[in-house]
């Protein structure tokens, strides 16, 4: 394997690729912390760039782009409070809050060091062992899907917020307003209530800025109205508490190793994409910690999970791709496309037929990395200056960016309709303390669960007993009950604490 990478490394060493790889990590990290700007946008902008170009000049290019991009997303998301890609919309939870703090640099930091180490990570499984991790990921059908997606609903909305209920609540809600638009089986219209618009249901992006992004700004004017103009506009970046320690990085060694593995193996998964991934790794290494209460109010170790699970998608979304000829996700399916524009047709004959190209990628993807550690720090230095102007400022430019964000998506009104409405909903759930983030999960998975519970029902002609038939689909059954189980005592026994700590006061 090494001597391939080795041999690789050298065909890629060029001043083209270098340079194609430095401007990609450049505008990849702009693009990315462009709220509205996805991943998926960036490489379908940079695709066309690469016709006529070298494979050894094109690919890279993309690979680094995509890269970057999803790292790019955690700026504004830590900064703003407004995730520049989906991928990053966990990391709003501890992010913004350090920010909060004055401590944002220390969070940008934080999920740079993450994305990489694992972003590394997933690109050497992905060498190492594509082939296997493509076999596991085969064994998926819909029920497996099914259960896999009720288990990462469930346990989110369980641990999220203070109160399970409240967090199961949002997690139903959020599959309700799923639920709207053509029925993905049948077609007919549900929820529509006669607007053509609804048809196509809630683009995800003006949802995701109107819960995250509006509500954060509607709170804030709120504060000001009712505190008056004495209340704190600005927030103050700490120069002197902007670097990384050696123990915060050892503390937060095991968040980014359980983001890293589990991001891998969900990449590996055709269907899921870093934003419903990195909730799930985010709330793995949450019930892992010994600082739980911590998360969600500024912990490092919160960044460092959500950066790691939606960074190493990147790699292993590729294992599919390249193995089997099936991209994992939209991404992956760009990516296709871009190297079969180059005459490489993915699929289980790519290593044979074009194996030295293959593995010069492989190069280019672990030295994009490197070329990211050296050009991100220059823009955590450039962004942290967003959040040192006065919120009169600031307030009514992320509004402003909101709404392009939102009406990119799809050159639609309605979409900045949407949301504005979502930000009232937001407003109102972290009025009435609901946690926001299982309603995005939930939103998310909701299609993908609905789906494929209805085709493993269609498969067993609606029979129940196929999620528990097979093995892999009764095994996430089984965790999805043991997981309740366990955050209902937990939420006993913090109860019982806290009440003996009132008796005891």
């Amino acid at each position: 394997m090494f001597h391939n990478l080795f041999s690789g490394l050298a065909l890629i060493m060029s001043w083209q690729s270098l340079l194609g790889i430095a401007f990609a990590v450049v505008f990849g990290i702009i693009v990315g912390a462009i709220p509205g700007l996805t991943s998926n946008m960036a490489l379908a902008i940079g695709v066309p760039l690469t016709f006529g170009i070298d494979p050894l000049i094109g690919i890279p290019f993309l690979l680094a782009l995509y890269s970057s991009s999803t790292y790019g997303g955690s700026i504004s998301a830590i900064l703003l409070n407004t995730p520049g890609t989906p991928a990053a919309a966990a990391t709003v939870l501890d992010g913004y809050p350090l920010t909060q703090q004055g401590k944002g640099g220390k969070a940008l930091r934080m999920a740079l060091y993450a994305s990489v180490i694992a972003d590394l990570f997933s690109d050497f499984v992905l060498i190492a062992v594509s082939a296997p991790l493509a076999r596991v990921a085969m064994r998926f059908g819909p029920a497996e899907f099914a259960m896999l997606l009720l288990f990462s609903l469930t346990f989110t909305g369980g641990l999220a917020g203070k109160s399970m209920v409240k967090g199961l609540v949002s997690v139903l809600l959020g599959l309700l307003f799923a639920t709207v638009g053509l029925d993905i089986m049948t077609a007919q219209p549900r929820f529509c209530f006669g607007i053509h618009h609804l048809s196509a249901g809630f683009s995800f992006i003006p949802v995701l800025i109107g819960i995250f992004t509006l509500s954060e700004v509607f709170i804030q004017v709120e504060k000001k109205v009712v505190n008056g103009p004495k209340t704190n506009e600005v927030i103050i970046a700490d120069s002197k508490d902007n670097r990384v320690s050696k123990a915060e990085m050892k503390a937060c060694a095991m968040p980014i190793a359980v983001g890293s593995v589990i991001g891998t193996f969900l990449g590996a998964l055709p269907g899921i994409g870093g934003s419903a991934a990195c909730f799930i790794g985010y709330g793995a290494a949450r019930s892992l910690s010994k600082n739980q209460e911590e998360w969600g109010n500024g912990a490092l170790e919160g960044i460092a999970a959500a950066e790691s699970t939606n960074n190493a998608i990147c790699g292993a979304n590729l294992v599919p791709l390249l193995s089997l000829g099936i991209p994992g996700n939209s991404a992956a399916a760009l990516l296709g496309a871009a190297l079969m524009i180059q005459g490489i047709t993915p699929g289980p004959g790519i290593f044979a037929q074009h194996g030295s190209v293959i593995y010069a990628i492989f190069a280019a993807m672990i030295l994009s990395k490197l070329v990211l550690l050296l050009v991100a720090p220059p823009f955590i230095n450039v962004a942290q200056k967003a959040v040192s102007v006065s919120n009169a400022i600031l307030f009514p430019v992320i509004v402003g960016l909101s709404f392009v964000g939102a009406f990119a998506i799809n050159n639609s009104m309605f979409d900045i309709l949407v949301t504005i409405g979502f930000g009232v909903l937001g407003y109102f759930m972290r009025k009435f303390s609901f946690p926001t983030a299982p309603f995005v999960i939930a939103f998310l998975l909701g299609p993908m669960f609905e789906r494929s519970f209805r085709q493993a029902l269609m498969i067993s002609r609606g029979n129940l007993s196929v999620f528990i038939q097979r093995p892999l689909a009764l095994c996430f059954l089984i965790l999805t009950v043991l997981s309740i189980a366990m955050i209902a005592m937990q939420r006993s026994r913090q109860r019982q604490r806290l009440g003996e700590a009132k008796t005891a006061g």
